[in-house]
């Protein structure tokens, strides 16, 4: 489905955020429910919040993408297989996957739903792209570490949807490629639980402690047409643990 110009999606970190998003512009929105979501921090949807979250985006001819993008361990995925049966039940648009096990149990499971590929996948270059495909994703959210050149070269190849963040927090590392916040805190941030430790001071014996892992937010609002042009079907909001205010005040900018 070619839009005239490309997907504006936005986070939804609860229920008022994703009335926000709508409000002010989205074309679609992305939430977690409650399990496997990169946000647990978030408060997230349970199961009437998620059927209410769909109903009320569809009504208004929007889409819901739920992320069911964490990695996941063997207990974990009947669970995972459940949420995503009531997810294809109430009529969700797509689910976000990291995990290729997960990946492989939707297509069993709920192979009717369309499965994007997060970009915690940090899927960065063409093979990748077309990899994706042969396992049966139908959009992928490339590595945000790609320059525009790349990005455009794999869109004008691509034989699915490519999607690429536009504004909000980036990770000093590549995406989904972290251990520091596992390994200083035991929370991993590939189990949702990122303590931002990039955000933190650090100092050496020799200076003062300052923010040498913290980068500033990114924003695309002053290259849109470049991104168009590029071929990028979708342009993502990064920010499911903000206000809601927050949301519609960078939807609506974008929009």
């Amino acid at each position: 489905s070619m839009l005239e110009r490309p997907e504006l999606l936005s986070p939804a970190g609860d229920f008022e955020a994703m009335r926000y998003a709508i409000a002010y512009g989205a074309d679609a929105v992305y939430l977690g429910a409650k399990a496997f979501g990169m946000r647990s921090g978030a408060k997230n949807f349970d199961e009437v919040q998620l059927a209410e979250a769909v109903a009320f985006a569809h009504r208004l001819g929007r889409k819901v993408y739920l992320t069911l993008n964490t990695l996941l361990s063997n207990r974990e995925l009947p669970l995972a297989a459940e949420t995503a049966a009531f997810a294809s039940e109430i009529g969700i648009d797509a689910i976000l996957v990291q995990d290729l096990g997960v990946a492989r149990l939707l297509r069993e499971t709920v192979p009717d739903v369309d499965v994007h590929a997060s970009t915690q996948m940090t899927v960065h270059n063409l093979g990748g792209v077309l990899a994706c495909e042969k396992l049966g994703f139908t959009r992928v959210v490339l590595s945000r570490e790609l320059p525009l050149k790349e990005i455009e070269f794999i869109c004008k190849r691509s034989p699915v949807e490519i999607e690429v963040f536009v504004h909000g927090a980036l990770c000093m590392c590549y995406s989904g490629q972290c251990y520091l916040s596992a390994a200083i805190g035991g929370r991993s941030g590939n189990r949702g639980l990122c303590a931002q430790p990039c955000r933190m001071q650090y100092s050496f014996p020799s200076s003062a402690p300052s923010y040498p892992l913290s980068l500033k937010d990114a924003s695309m609002a002053q290259h849109l047409k470049e991104l168009e042009q590029a071929g990028v079907h979708t342009l993502k909001i990064e920010g499911r643990m903000k206000r809601p205010e927050y949301t519609a005040l960078v939807t609506s900018i974008y929009k």
